[in-house]
């Protein structure tokens, strides 16, 4: 699943702090800022639409997406986690972390989370590709231009193995966004959440 807050791409004159691999111990802190920047995602409120229940399901989910990426030097962050993109690399494959959330979950959750990566898998282009799963800013740090840095990072390991990027985005606003960074709109998922999947090639 890749999934990104509207802040996240927002450019600006501000000079961006240096891009990190992230490590284990920046978990707490990249958890903590997708949490608070995906709070009104379309996606993660279709798969966690509780506002009591959401803070505990959504750190379940992108910490099981951190672990499984952060010993694959794939996860680059700024300020230690208050900018992330999580990106997989090819030879991973497109993962999906619901067999993992399994104990974390309700029935009722993880089949949502499993209708939407079913549903997502159905879209994704067959040729290998890096996947852009997850990119967001921490609000308290919204509007400075380091979404688009740490997504630039992983844009050029792609370059650099001559394949595209893909990502999604349930957003509308984003899909502009996104084209004026170089992706190009390859398909839509009407269902369960209208999703624009979107590709860069390399340069």
């Amino acid at each position: 699943m890749s999934l990104r807050a509207p802040s996240a791409i927002v450019s600006s004159t501000v000079t961006a702090p240096e891009i990190t691999l992230a490590t284990p111990t920046n978990r707490d802190a990249v958890v903590g800022t997708l949490v608070a920047a995906f709070v009104k995602d379309p996606i993660l409120r279709h798969l966690f639409p509780d506002d009591a229940t959401y803070p505990r399901y959504a750190a379940a989910f992108f910490g099981h997406l951190f672990d499984k990426r952060v010993h694959r030097s794939s996860i680059w962050t700024i300020a230690g986690g208050a900018s992330v993109a999580i990106w997989e690399p090819p030879a991973a494959g497109h993962e999906s972390p619901d067999a993992d959330l399994a104990p974390d979950y309700p029935a009722d959750v993880l089949a949502r989370v499993r209708g939407y990566e079913e549903a997502l898998h159905t879209v994704l282009p067959a040729h290998p590709f890096w996947y852009l799963g997850v990119l967001g800013t921490h609000p308290d740090s919204a509007g400075r231009g380091w979404g688009r840095a740490v997504m630039r990072a992983g844009l050029e390991r792609a370059a650099a193995d001559g394949l595209p990027a893909i990502l999604e985005t349930s957003k509308p606003g984003n899909v502009d966004l996104y084209r004026r960074a170089g992706w190009d709109v390859v398909a839509l998922l009407p269902e369960p959440v209208p999703t624009w999947i979107m590709q860069q090639p390399p340069r």
